[in-house]
């Protein structure tokens, strides 16, 4: 009987051993892999996305709708905004990364919904020659404005007002 557990014991061992954690962390890390690290600049080829994956699930979890103005890249995280220069006729955009794609093995670098495409000028060709760079983009918390710290000039313009130093935590 005791042999047969410690038996037991070095099959339970010998199995946890087999199934290592570290491949299963890895294959969790490549899984939840970011987005390429992106450079400052792109220059490729653009295509576009409609009727065919309208409401369809995005890579953020979302709906696709072809008439809001988003973009899919394996180049840019996820919610990063970016301006897309078409470079046939100048015409400029700016759409937020919604999803992954396009097909690389096409060589196109970004997938417009159809309303950025439109914007573009490029709905009838399917494809253009494009620029496109990440905006920056910056955290903004609303704060109650303090009276304290701004008075009117004069009474005869309330709009006009001064900013107030003395005693100002700078």
């Amino acid at each position: 009987m005791q042999t047969r557990l410690q038996i037991t014991g070095l099959l339970v061992v010998a199995s946890l051993l087999w199934t290592s954690p570290t491949s299963v962390a890895s294959q969790i890390a490549k899984a939840h892999k970011p987005a390429k690290n992106y450079k400052l600049r792109y220059v490729g080829t653009a295509s576009w996305y409609g009727k065919q994956h309208q409401g369809r699930k995005m890579a953020n979890g979302q709906r696709f709708d072809r008439h809001k103005l988003t973009a899919a890249s394996w180049y840019f995280p996820l919610g990063t905004s970016i301006r897309v220069v078409n470079l046939k006729n100048g015409e400029s955009v700016l759409v937020t990364i919604t999803d992954r794609g396009p097909n690389l093995r096409l060589h196109r670098i970004l997938d417009l919904s159809e309303a950025a495409a439109e914007r573009l000028g490029y709905i009838a060709q399917g494809l253009t020659s494009a620029f496109f760079y990440p905006m920056a983009s910056f955290d903004t918390v609303s704060v109650e404005l303090d009276s304290h710290l701004i008075e009117p000039r004069s009474n005869n313009a309330p709009m006009e007002y001064e900013a107030r130093t003395t005693n100002t935590p700078m």
